[in-house]
């Protein structure tokens, strides 16, 4: 692996080979560390030391007609999650303005379901619309699933200013995860985005069963197809769904050569931890955010999330900062006030517990 070679072209914007890439899946523990810190001259490159923070509403949660393996929404899902119709846009609203109160950047609408009808779209659109209205400098990503180009058209002129729609694993790998559409029905859908001016968000979920050769190639598809924000989600292997119990291969150092193969496939694209990063990075967080330079802010669609606070925290101790961050409320971003030093009172010469 010739690190070297490979930040020289990072930095001018090309992608690493595909041989690279899976060098850098591959590669050993000992190795590490070496491999984001090149990454994150590329990182630096492009995005210096900002993370973009972003912010989910779910907008309506739940009862999927889709069947894919990994979604606690799915088809027959027996996930104890909250399980709703639309919401109100009044609730919506005040979810919306809190995201953004706690540092958020970008806003994102996401439904469940195969794709929205047009009722379901314009009452979208009029959220969108109030957004952009009281807060033009945030984005706004919507994110309902397949539509066709009258729908993207319509959602561009509301004001948003992307959509997500995950690719989530290979073509190859794709008939073993579901079964109600096909991974060349999500990539289509990529291309009416792009006709429609709307950015296009689509990334992957790491670690249901793919192989390395089959993570590469959905990272360099997506590549050849323009997205310009690459969120990497890493499997919550909720119970009550087919894929419950599954922990494959992802370990903290895993999750960062992940990571670090995206960037250097991705030099200059918005790079993002999504979903499981709590759960698979765990301790190792601060040196993901030298590869990615985005985030989510608070819970995600049906799992909690790390407490904002927290996040922010972690953005000021690692040496970064939040896209947008002179516009963070003071009280959030002086996070870090003393409270004095916790005095003892666990273990030895007390009735409770060592701190063990």
């Amino acid at each position: 692996m010739n690190l070297s070679q490979m930040i020289q072209r990072g930095l001018e914007g090309q992608s690493a080979t595909r041989a690279e890439a899976l060098e850098i899946l591959r590669s050993h523990d000992d190795e590490l560390i070496s491999i984001v810190a090149a990454a994150g001259k590329i990182r630096r490159r492009f995005f210096a030391n900002r993370v973009r923070l972003n912010y989910l509403v779910n907008l309506k949660s739940g009862m999927c007609s889709e069947d894919c393996s990994y979604c606690s929404q799915r088809l027959g899902s027996r996930a104890e999650i909250m399980k709703y119709s639309w919401a109100d846009p009044r609730t919506v609203y005040q979810a919306v303005e809190a995201g953004i109160g706690g540092g958020a950047r970008r806003v994102c609408l996401v439904a469940s379901g195969h794709g929205p009808s047009t009722r379901e779209v314009n009452r979208v659109n009029r959220m969108v619309r109030d957004i952009k209205n009281d807060h033009p400098n945030v984005e706004v990503c919507v994110c309902l699933g397949f539509i066709d180009d009258q729908k993207a058209a319509s959602i561009k002129q509301a004001g948003a200013d992307a959509y997500n729609h995950n690719a989530n694993t290979a073509r190859s790998h794709y008939g073993e995860i579901c079964s109600t559409h096909s991974y060349d029905d999500r990539i289509d859908t990529v291309e009416i985005l792009k006709r429609n001016g709307l950015s296009p968000c689509s990334g992957v979920i790491a670690g249901m069963g793919e192989t390395d050769e089959e993570l590469v190639d959905v990272i360099y598809d997506l590549r050849e197809h323009g997205v310009e924000s690459v969120p990497v989600n890493f499997l919550l292997p909720f119970d009550g769904t087919p894929l419950e119990g599954t922990t494959d291969h992802l370990t903290p150092q895993h999750c960062l050569r992940i990571l670090a193969m995206v960037r250097f496939v991705h030099p200059d694209a918005e790079v993002r931890a999504a979903a499981g990063r709590e759960m698979h990075i765990r301790t190792m967080q601060p040196l993901m955010l030298e590869v990615v330079n985005s985030i989510f802010l608070g819970d995600y669609l049906t799992s909690e999330g790390a407490a904002g606070a927290a996040d922010l925290q972690l953005l000021a101790d690692a040496g970064f900062v939040p896209e947008g961050g002179d516009n963070i409320p003071t009280e959030i971003a002086g996070l870090a006030e003393s409270h004095g030093v916790p005095i003892r009172h666990r273990g030895i010469g007390s009735e409770l517990p060592a701190n063990v």
